[in-house]
Formats: structure tokens, sequence, C-alpha cells
């Protein structure tokens, strides 16, 4: 059998080796996987096996269920805590926080549940059930008439929200090294485009009959639940989802073949998975990057409404949301036609470590530009409105160290069978750091603003220690994780 080209490590490797003579093709291997439909010959290499379109575009519209049902709250979640617990809007705050982070808190005590049940009862019908629970609880939601049913709703919705656990290993699992670096810029596109389309769903659905004042929604219905709409439209889109990949989507895991592998042992304890070679650093550095990730998308749009007196931007609503695509668009272009070429040619490993140098200087750009605002200078004011399109274009291209991460995740796995269990792991890590870090490092800006600490720029200090650290941490990536596709050749 030809190697499976990927540094992955000798006890995935043999695992590989055994279980393929058994079917001809190794389903259940995930760097070996494809459509399904047709048969490989004894002359198809397992690097040349295409991705299968269909099955990708399915899982990637699967994903986007998640930030969806996350995001799309955002916008009357703080108006639909006053008005249901009879608030004073300085006590709306904190149950707004409360109730945004426990949707991740309980995604995060869920997610290795998921992760193992996947790995025992298979892939799919894991993703249909939480993607129809997801679907029911977020629904649920905009009826909700007091905090406590909020809280419920969004904590059963963080509960079914493991589909993104199931969606990551399907997707390694029909890909090889040759399209893993496309299918999961694929992966993270549509990540950004539920994030994209939640906001947008719920602003533009909240109280229909208040805001479309001579629209159709001039009922009692919309007046008793205003906010029903909007969680009505997110809960179809998971509800379809679960439909369509009940439908269409194909299982993974092939169990049988897991099974008759020689070598296959029980499913190994998290803890002696966390043991396993390169595990435990890979997923240092994959919370250490969504630290930075999760710090900045909460910092950055205070930081371009605060004025510049105070150390922001000073920008409207208007120039935040143009600042807001530009950088979803961006961030596309550098996941989807920079991030695949990049990654076949230098390695994972080589990605993370330019994205690793690359990153402080994203954060020390902010600042300098923040000055040029502060001039009474005409020059100073269009030299801001050069470069701060050009910082923020390049700079959001430290996000292919996301899918980088993901890739070095896949490979550090100690086998096919424990791939589930491990994504479920890192998810674990990034529901926690999710329920945390947006309001630490909004508090770290708030107070750098108000004590006017290094001129309103604490928090930018901060981060870029962080970043930093990503970047030395980057240099000890594991061996097994450096991504680096090989060839009967060599290294390509």
């Amino acid at each position: 059998m030809t190697n499976n080209a990927t540094s992955s490590g000798t006890e995935r490797a043999a695992i590989e080796e055994e279980a393929a003579p058994l079917l001809g093709t190794s389903s259940a291997v995930p760097n070996s996987r494809y459509d399904g439909h047709e048969a490989a010959t004894d002359n198809t290499k397992p690097n040349d096996k295409p991705l299968p379109r269909t099955q990708i575009f399915l899982l990637c519209f699967a994903r986007i269920v998640e930030p969806i049902a996350f995001f799309s709250i955002f916008p009357f979640i703080n108006k639909m805590v006053q008005e249901n617990g009879h608030l004073d809007e300085a006590d709306v705050g904190f149950y707004s926080g409360l109730i945004e982070s426990l949707f991740s808190f309980t995604q995060m005590l869920v997610m290795i549940f998921w992760g193992k049940a996947s790995d025992r009862l298979g892939r799919k019908p894991i993703l249909v059930f939480s993607l129809a629970g997801v679907a029911g609880a977020t629904a649920m939601f905009g009826f909700a008439k007091t905090i406590w049913q909020m809280v419920l709703f969004r904590c059963i919705a963080g509960v079914f929200a493991g589909t993104i656990v199931t969606i990551r290993t399907m997707i390694q699992e029909h890909s090889t090294p040759k399209t893993q670096a496309r299918a999961f810029s694929l992966f993270a596109f549509s990540g950004n485009l539920g994030m994209f389309l939640g906001p947008l769903i719920g602003g533009a659905l909240a109280d229909p009959a208040r805001q479309y004042v001579h629209g159709p929604f001039h009922h009692s219905f919309f007046e008793q639940y205003p906010y029903a709409l909007p969680t009505i439209a997110t809960g179809t889109i998971g509800l379809a989802a679960s439909i369509i990949s009940s439908l269409f989507i194909t299982e993974t895991l092939d169990r049988k073949t897991l099974e008759r592998t020689p070598s296959q042992e029980p499913l190994p304890s998290t803890l002696s998975l966390l043991k396993s070679p390169g595990v435990g650093m890979v997923l240092f550095l994959y919370g250490h990057v969504m630290l930075l990730a999760f710090a900045y998308t909460a910092v950055v749009p205070v930081f371009w409404f605060t004025s510049p007196s105070r150390g922001g931007f000073g920008f409207s609503p208007l120039l935040i949301s143009i600042f807001m695509g530009v950088t979803g668009l961006s961030q596309a272009i550098w996941l989807l036609l920079v991030f695949p070429p990049l990654q076949h040619r230098y390695g994972t490993g080589g990605v993370m470590r330019g994205c690793g140098l690359s990153y402080p200087f994203l954060f020390l750009g902010l600042p300098p530009l923040n000055y040029l605002l502060r001039s009474d200078s005409s020059a100073a004011h269009t030299t801001f409105w050069i470069l701060a399109p050009i910082v923020l274009v390049l700079g959001v291209g430290v996000s292919m160290s996301f899918t980088a991460v993901q890739l070095a995740l896949n490979d550090v796995s100690p086998s096919p069978a424990t791939l589930g269990t491990l994504n479920a792991l890192a998810l674990t890590l990034v529901s926690g750091i999710r329920a945390f870090s947006p309001a630490l490092f909004t508090s770290i800006f708030a107070i750098g603003v108000r004590e006017r600490i290094l001129g309103g720029h604490l928090v930018w200090v901060v981060m870029v220690m962080l970043a930093a650290g990503f970047g030395v941490a980057t240099r000890f990536l594991p061996e097994n994780a450096e991504g680096k596709i090989k060839t009967d050749e060599g290294d390509v």
C-alpha cells in the first residue's frame, strides 16, 4: 500500500496499513476517505482521491447552524432581557452576558460526550439528532417570557450544539492529505458565513410589528412574542439542515472495518488520549489561537466605536458594518484562495509559524492608526483612510492559523477511532474560552479607556504579549503535526 502521505505518526500509520487490505479502500481511515460511490482500483493512490464536493457542501451547510444559533440573538438580547425581566438599564448587561455565555458553557460540558457518541454510534445519527435539537431549542427561545425561560432554552441549545464536533470529524474522514486544506478552508468559511448571517437574521426580523410599521406583521402574535420570528427563522434553518443531512449525507465511520482491524484496541480514555504524542501541545496551540481570535472579535467593534480621544476610531454604526464586511470578505479570500497553496507548499507548521510571526503586528498596527485620527492634520486623516483598510485586509491573514491548527489536530490523532473524541476535547476547550474571554477582554479595554492607561491602548499591549507567546509556541509544534505532503518522489 502507498504511504498515507502524512507525517501523522507510526501508530496511526500501522492501523491504516492493516485496515486497507480488508476492503481494498479504507473508508474508516480519515485521510483516505472520499465519496464512497466509486471503487478505488489498485492503481489509485489514497492521495489522489478527489474531494467529494457534494458531501463537503452539505456538511458546510450543516456547519452554519451553530454560529447562526449562537449569534442570532445578539441584536435583540438586551432589549428582550430588559422587557422580560422588567430591569433597569444598568442591570441588563449582566443578564444578557450570562445568557450569551451559558450557550458556550453548556456546549463545553457535553462536547466530549458528543465526540465519544459519534465514535461509537456513528457520525450521521449524532449529526442529525443534534441539528434537530439545536433547531427546536433555538426556535423556542423567542417564545420565552421570563429570564429563566431564556436561560433554559439557551442551555438546551448549547447541549445540542455538538454538531460542530461531528462535522469536523466527517470532513476529515472525507479528506486526504492533499485535499484536507481545501476542505477545512471551506469549513472555516462556512463558520464565518454563519457568524455573518446570524446577527443579520436576528436584527432584520426582531420585533417586526414595530420595526416594519407598514409591513404585514401587525398581528397579535408578533405583539405578544416580538422575538419569535427571528428564532423561528434560525430554527427552520437548523431543521432544514437536519432533514437534508438525514437524506443525503453519507456515514463516514465504518465500524465494521474498525472491528475487523487486527490492531484495533478498545477506545482509549480521555486521559490516555491527552498523553498521546503531540496531542497536548497541539491542544495548547488550539486554545491559544482561539483565545486571540475571541479576544479580537470582542474588542475590535467597541474599539471602532470608541472616540479617537479615548483610544478608538469613533466609527458610526454604518462604518463599523462596512469594516466588518471587509473583514469577512478578506478572511474568505485568505482561507479559500491563499491558505490551500501555502499549506501545500510549506506545510501546516510553516503556515502556523508565519501566522505566529504576523499576529503581534496586527495588534501593534492599531494604536498608531488611532494617533493619526487624534491629529488635527488633514494629511494624517488621509493617511489613516489609506492605511486602515490595508492593515485590516492584510492583518486578518492570521485567520489561516485557525484552519492550520485544525489540520494539526487531525494529524496527531492516534487512530481514526479517536478522531471524534479528540475534536470534542478541542472544542470543549474552545467553548470554555468563548464563555469567558469576551467579557474579560472588553473589561480590560474598558479599564484602559476609563483610566487612560497607555493612552487607552492597554488591551492591545496585553494582546501583543499573548500573540508573541503564540508565535513562540508554534516553534514547538510536534513533528507529526507539520502536515508536509509527501509523494513517492519526496516532499512536495
